[in-house]
């Protein structure tokens, strides 16, 4: 059910929904079952794909389960070993076997994070792709620049757009090598693989239990790294780029905002039936994709600051209440992202620049916005005569934006372009 009090999160759709996330708890033990069948651990009707036997799981009555023990995977593994007993016996013996909840709760939560990232790099192309015709169409587009509110010097929209352009990149870069490094976890109960390593031994097993942890990534297409139980980098590595992300929508929104109001009006955002409206005022038509956007913005850091107070704060061989912590963060703060991701695409894809504005305002404007070049030629003993055209005084404009529009139609890779640099 979409949050009433979070307007937009309804495109989010079912990342991080409780259904979703059962999910994917479900898939992390069927994958580790299938791995200690394989080995010669379990027999190999253990088998099963868990999402299919099992059927239906209802989330909210596994969510009250969940209070006796603090999280909701030990309810979880007694409803499947209930459920499996009759038709699956070696499933229901063997479902779990080596694994402890944290192995479960993380792995499931960066299945979640895998599918958010892969949604928001998805909207993340739209964005790009429109952006990048904003930056040529309007590259000649000539507006007032300004520095802490006031007319600084001409720029021309393309330029803004390019820089828009930019820090989405910049974002999308970091998002993309933060998913790919999305590791599985598996330890056993305090990170040794002590019972995982018991079971081979005792079974006749192929392998070490490395090499099961390994299986059961490859299983679930997550990278392998060893347990990391209270090495909470990973998810701080996902979150913080979801937040340069919202740092990145949160810039052009702001100035949209700015550059919305009626006094100035150079922009206005799409158009769309009900939007923008009030309860009591017939005339307003306010920006609130970029309100929305902002909103996401102004949330992100905190979710992810309690990532991080987590990770500080990690103590032992599993944290008592950080690692709870990191829940719900990670949770809003993925949903968070993937709704204004889809917001700030449908916003420039449909933004109106109103050129003959700018153009107007840079007239009114001319002599402050040339004041700097006046300056500079006063420092020059018979400099040659500016013709002081502000079209004239934009510097190396045109190659700045020839540079960010080159890297975005660089081909996907993983490596940063030299302009980007290394991290």
């Amino acid at each position: 059910m979409p949050d009433l009090l979070w307007p937009g999160d309804h495109r989010a759709g079912d990342h991080f929904s409780d259904a979703q996330f059962v999910r994917d708890l479900v898939r992390v033990e069927s994958a580790w079952l299938a791995t200690l069948s394989e080995a010669g651990v379990a027999p190999a009707p253990a088998a099963v794909d868990l999402g299919e036997v099992v059927g239906g799981i209802d989330a909210a009555a596994l969510a009250v389960a969940a209070e006796a023990g603090g999280n909701p995977v030990i309810p979880l593994v007694r409803l499947l070993r209930d459920r499996l007993a009759a038709a699956h016996p070696d499933a229901a013996r063997w479902v779990h076997r080596g694994l402890t909840s944290q192995d479960v709760l993380d792995t499931a939560l960066a299945l979640g994070l895998r599918g958010t990232a892969d949604a928001v790099l998805a909207l993340m192309e739209r964005q790009v792709e429109a952006l990048v015709e904003l930056a040529e169409r309007h590259r000649d587009a000539l507006m007032a620049g300004r520095t802490l509110t006031q007319h600084a010097v001409p720029i021309t929209f393309g330029l803004k757009a390019a820089q828009w352009l930019h820090g989405v990149l910049e974002a999308r870069d970091d998002l993309r090598a933060a998913r790919d490094h999305l590791p599985v976890q598996i330890g056993g109960a305090a990170g040794t693989l002590a019972a995982a390593t018991e079971l081979l031994r005792l079974t006749g097993g192929t392998g070490d239990a490395r090499a099961l942890a390994r299986s059961t990534a490859a299983r679930l297409d997550l990278a392998w790294t060893p347990p990391w139980h209270t090495v909470r980098t990973p998810f701080i590595r996902v979150a913080d780029a979801l937040t340069r992300a919202t740092d990145a929508w949160g810039h052009i929104a702001c100035d949209v905002l700015i550059l919305a109001r009626p006094e100035i009006a150079e922009l206005a955002e799409p158009a769309g039936r009900g939007r923008g409206g009030s309860s009591t005022m017939p005339q307003k038509a306010n920006p609130i994709l970029s309100v929305l956007i902002r909103r996401a913005a102004l949330t992100a850091p905190g979710l992810a600051a309690q990532l991080h107070l987590a990770a500080a704060t990690a103590v032992d061989e599993r944290p008592d209440g950080a690692w709870h912590t990191e829940w719900p963060a990670l949770a809003q703060l993925a949903r968070h992202a993937v709704t204004a991701a889809d917001q700030t695409a449908e916003l420039l894809a449909g933004l109106h620049v109103d050129t003959g504005r700018m153009a107007r305002s840079v007239q009114v404007a001319r002599s402050a916005l040339l004041a700097e070049q006046r300056s500079i030629g006063d420092l020059v003993d018979n400099p040659h005569e500016p013709d002081f055209d502000p079209a004239h005084y934009l510097g190396s404009t045109d190659v700045l934006i020839d540079e960010i529009l080159g890297r975005a139609r660089e081909p996907l890779a993983g490596a940063r372009s030299d302009m980007g640099g290394a991290r």
